[in-house]
């Protein structure tokens, strides 16, 4: 599976008072199995980016390849390419809406046509991969869920498509600490049993760093980095310009090295922050 976006574009109300470019010339592709994080600034572009992919917005100009396949030609018919990619929008518990957690999960197979054999199979491995017990909550009205019981069963939903390419909207807003570090292990389990391409949204520089292989920085409707998170995360003053900040991790490494102007550190986790600051206190003794 990949993706290749070729100089997209996208305006929202043409020649009207109102205008606005969405999207301005944004290129990039995805040969591999990963975690691609997308950050910036509310209204930088980043959730018209996700529903371009999903074929839920048609370009104003340019092309998006999905597979070596062009889903932005004039009559192209897009049922295929959205049984390949899953979108998960922001908040996609307010989309629940069947009687029991299993029939809700089972929606979208049944829609493609799948046997009852398989939408069973689907159902269940669904709910297992977002940590959910089959035999626990198959039955229960989806209602009945707590809040972040309620996301994984609608992320079960999109999971049981058996999507190649999986895009989440900030899959963390709202989540109460243990719900975050919940769905965090989800993303990764699923990125790791599925091997799949996973875009995510997300405005928590924290969440970025321990997810992300790779990371595209948008602003005013461009790419304007891309690369790994430690690379774009060295850019501190770049990213501060645009209005965003880098992980809480990485705040601390600097207030060390604030202090000590030889302490050295790029890091994106607890664990490469302990390591430097051995590293450090061995060579300073």
């Amino acid at each position: 599976m990949s993706i290749e976006v070729k100089d997209l574009k996208y305006i929202y109300s043409p020649d009207m008072p109102g205008e606005t470019t969405a999207l301005d010339g944004v290129s990039f592709d995805v040969t591999e199995p990963s975690v691609i994080g997308i950050i910036g600034q509310t209204g930088s572009g980043k959730s018209t980016l996700l529903q371009h992919l999903n074929g839920l917005i048609k370009p104003t100009s340019g092309e998006i390849y999905i597979d070596g396949e062009c889903i932005t030609g004039e009559k192209k018919n897009l049922t295929d390419v959205r049984r390949k990619i899953g979108l998960v929008f922001q908040y996609p518990e307010y989309q629940l809406f069947e009687e029991t957690v299993a029939k809700d999960v089972a929606f979208g197979p049944k829609n493609l046509g799948a046997d009852e054999e398989d939408i069973d199979r689907r159902v269940r491995h669904a709910l297992e991969l977002v940590g959910l017990d089959y035999d626990e909550v198959a039955e229960m009205s989806p209602f009945e869920l707590s809040g972040g019981m309620k996301r994984r069963a609608a992320i079960a939903g999109v999971l049981a498509m058996e999507p190649s390419i999986l895009m989440l909207d900030e899959p963390m807003a709202g989540l109460d600490p243990q719900a975050h570090r919940d769905m965090l292990g989800l993303i990764k389990r699923v990125q790791q049993e599925m091997n799949s391409i996973i875009l995510f949204v997300s405005h928590n520089m924290g969440d970025v760093a321990e997810l992300s292989d790779r990371l595209l920085v948008m602003n005013k409707g461009r790419i304007v980095m891309d690369d790994g998170p430690h690379e774009i995360f060295k850019r501190r003053d770049e990213l501060s310009d645009m209005g965003l900040s880098v992980p809480p991790i990485a705040e601390i490494a600097q207030k060390i090295s604030d202090k000590h102007k030889d302490f050295e550190s790029n890091p994106l986790t607890i664990g490469e922050l302990a390591d430097d600051i051995k590293e450090y206190r061995k060579t300073n003794r």
